[in-house]
């Protein structure tokens, strides 16, 4: 299974579009910051599932802020990260995902890239804005792979 995950695209749509034509993934995640980007995604790719959350520029909503999916066998916490106060370090967020027992952790938010898995076999992953980066999971024979991968 191959997953693309954006974030913060904020009205920067090209790059997704882009990074699906060129990855042609099984799903789509967006962890917000702008929730219209993601929904403008399920037009142009009508047959793609695409899971997204709302992020703090999203407005009022009454979609959940976080999610708990599970793809390909594997359990996934996403929301887009300011609910954890990301933006002053991953503790909040580390301690709900091995408190659910995900397999990889999602988040946006900052802005700044970042994929590492710790040392207890956690996934975390920040894909960065989208106008610069997004993040690209596979899950082969039950195996998480991640990386980032910078826009062109």
């Amino acid at each position: 299974m191959k997953i693309l995950v954006f974030s913060d695209s904020h009205r920067s749509r090209g790059g997704m579009l882009d990074a699906i034509d060129a990855h042609r993934p099984d799903q789509v995640i967006h962890l917000g910051d702008l929730q219209s980007d993601a929904e403008e995604l399920t037009y142009v790719y009508p047959k793609l599932p695409i899971c997204m959350v709302p992020g703090n520029c999203d407005g009022w909503t009454m979609a959940p802020l976080k999610k708990q999916i599970t793809l390909a066998g594997k359990r996934i916490l996403l929301s887009h990260g300011h609910l954890w106060g990301v933006k002053k370090g991953y503790e909040a967020a580390v301690a709900d995902a091995r408190a659910v027992g995900a397999d990889i952790l999602l988040f946006g938010h900052t802005h700044r890239a970042l994929c590492q898995q710790l040392e207890d076999g956690l996934w975390m992953m920040n894909p960065g804005a989208s106008r610069t980066s997004y993040g690209l999971i596979r899950i082969e024979q039950g195996q998480i792979h991640c990386s980032i991968h910078l826009q062109p």
